[in-house]
């Protein structure tokens, strides 16, 4: 595309190595604002093949609502289950704590010592089948295992969370932060 130079000044408030997906999403969001400030005219799909391009899980931030991602995080679909609206903000019955220990976790680091599984193919059906009070006996993150193991201050954090009254905790994508539902 023929655009002229762009000098963008970023603020973050995310952590780094958090597991958030703050660099993905910068990177998608900075896709969406040259598109508008340029009036480029891409659709979402073309944004997040752009996207894609940036890391795996950039693409995911260009559309902005519940998708299920597989792959490498590139292959996107539209995700909707019964619980959702229950997370909701103008009509919650639950609501999230995020906890941000402080402890960065490379994604190198994170993906040491994973082997790819079918065991976690179940996942889109049990997100859709099981009640978030019963996530807790069937949905795991498999990054936590080893970066438990590498910091154990995590597991413990997790369990803080339960300790709180959380119906289910788990760590955020490759970590290090933590998140736990509660029933209000």
């Amino acid at each position: 595309y023929d655009i002229p130079p762009v000098t963008i000044d970023l603020y973050k408030n995310i952590p780094v190595g958090a597991g958030l997906g703050g660099g993905s999403s910068d990177g998608a969001h900075t896709l969406k604002g040259l598109n508008e400030l340029f009036g480029l005219g891409l659709t979402d799909i073309q944004l997040a093949a752009y996207a894609a391009r940036l890391g795996s899980d950039c693409a995911f931030f260009i559309h902005n609502r519940p998708m299920f991602a597989e792959g490498r995080g590139e292959r996107l679909s539209e995700f909707d289950a019964p619980w959702l609206p229950q997370l909701d903000p103008d009509d919650p019955s639950y609501f999230i704590r995020l906890v941000t220990p402080g402890i960065y976790v490379s994604t190198a680091e994170a993906y040491r010592g994973i082997l790819p599984s079918e065991e976690g193919s179940g996942l889109r059906r049990l997100l859709r089948s099981t009640p978030v009070d019963r996530w807790r006996e069937c949905i795991v993150n498999d990054f936590e295992e080893n970066v438990f193991r590498l910091h154990p201050e995590l597991s413990l954090a997790k369990e803080k969370l339960y300790a709180d009254g959380a119906v289910y905790a788990a760590m955020s994508g490759s970590g290090s932060a933590l998140f736990g539902i509660f029933r209000r």
